[in-house]
């Protein structure tokens, strides 16, 4: 460990480095200085199996973070190194490191005096939307072909549905018999699910720099209890600002767990969606009418998406996520489906609240 991060452009000597339990793709390391007070380190070993293209991975965050603190430097922002990620490049000027086994390493500044959250609070919630809706606003001008897809179509629904018609076709773990009925109902909503895209192909809905991992453990707070940082910015890629928005209610927005067995607890958290699209549009002002008529549609699209996701991985064998017990990615495509169901019965509700923060 020692060899790596000594092939980047540090400052102090290396003290002792500490492995984080944080995240479920990378592996995570703190580098902390010998001399007190020292600037210390962020370590992180790439999952190149599932960030395939390192480089561009690496481009982006570069540009990203670039975008960002010019933007903070153009503002007037204090303490920008809190604000904004910053990569440290190797010696011989790359953005990343592969160490003679193939590993891919990078190394962040570490933030330090922030904390993060992994629980929800309405109060939070609010924090996070203007957090996440301030960092979309900042990276509105990025074309979005500017950066590469890290995961190449992880918000395409056409794409995920071609995946689990293919599962479905397979049957290759023999679970279809006692599953048709779930089977039926994604296709029964496919059509209209798959609308963001045919609005793209159209010209009506613009690809914009989304963050795609939109979670309140994905930035960092101040002593004063204040978003500071967005972090974990590996998703960070083109796509519809309806999918960010949506992935927070997915998650967040729920008064279950994404793989609650007593479905009876699973319903949408209104409290939470108000207070998240409050704060996210009072951030979010260059969204078009396009756009802000379909936010609520973005919760329903994300939930479907991860049940097609999870129910695919099910008829599978269970190739793709891990799962604690045999029928795990069934009880999680059932959690998820059932959190469609809420959305769906509270659809016009969302649709409001969305409206009635606008104003």
């Amino acid at each position: 460990m020692l060899n790596i991060i000594q092939q980047f452009t540090i400052k102090n000597e290396v003290g002792e480095i500490r492995p984080l339990k944080i995240g479920h793709i990378n592996d995570s390391f703190i580098v902390e200085s010998k001399n007190p007070g020292g600037e210390s380190y962020f370590l992180q070993k790439i999952n190149h199996h599932i960030f395939k293209n390192v480089e561009g991975l690496q481009q982006n965050i570069q540009i990203v973070t670039d975008h960002l603190r010019a933007k903070l430097i153009e503002t007037g922002a204090s303490d920008i190194d809190k604000r904004v990620l910053q990569l440290i490049p190797t010696k011989d000027g790359k953005l990343f490191y592969q160490g003679a086994e193939g590993a891919f390493w990078r190394v962040y500044v570490n933030i330090e005096g922030t904390h993060s959250y992994d629980a929800i609070t309405p109060e939070l919630a609010y924090k996070a939307g203007e957090a996440f809706g301030n960092f979309q606003y900042m990276l509105a001008d990025i074309p979005h072909d500017e950066l590469i897809e890290t995961i190449p179509n992880f918000h395409n629904i056409e794409f995920r549905l071609e995946q689990f018609r293919d599962a479905v076709k397979a049957n290759a773990a023999g679970r279809l018999e006692m599953t048709q009925w779930l089977v039926d109902e994604i296709e029964s909503r496919a059509e209209e699910m798959c609308m963001p895209e045919r609005l793209f192909r159209e010209g009506k809905l613009p690809k914009r720099i989304n963050h795609c991992d939109t979670k309140v453990n994905n930035m960092l707070f101040d002593v004063n209890n204040e978003p500071i940082c967005i972090v974990d910015l590996d998703t960070v890629m083109p796509g519809f600002v309806l999918s960010d928005f949506g992935d927070f209610m997915r998650t967040a927005a729920n008064t279950g767990a994404e793989d609650d067995v007593n479905l009876d607890n699973i319903g949408v958290n209104l409290d939470i969606f108000e207070a998240y699209t409050r704060g996210y549009l009072k951030k979010a002002t260059f969204l078009t009418p396009v756009e802000l008529g379909n936010l609520a549609f973005g919760a329903k699209l994300l939930s479907y998406m991860q049940t097609v996701r999870f129910f695919g991985d099910y008829i599978n064998g269970d190739t793709y996520y891990k799962i604690e017990h045999q029928h795990h990615n069934w009880q999680r495509s059932l959690a998820q489906f059932k959190l469609l169901q809420s959305q769906e019965e509270h659809f016009e509700t969302m649709q409001q609240i969305v409206f009635d923060c606008k104003k």
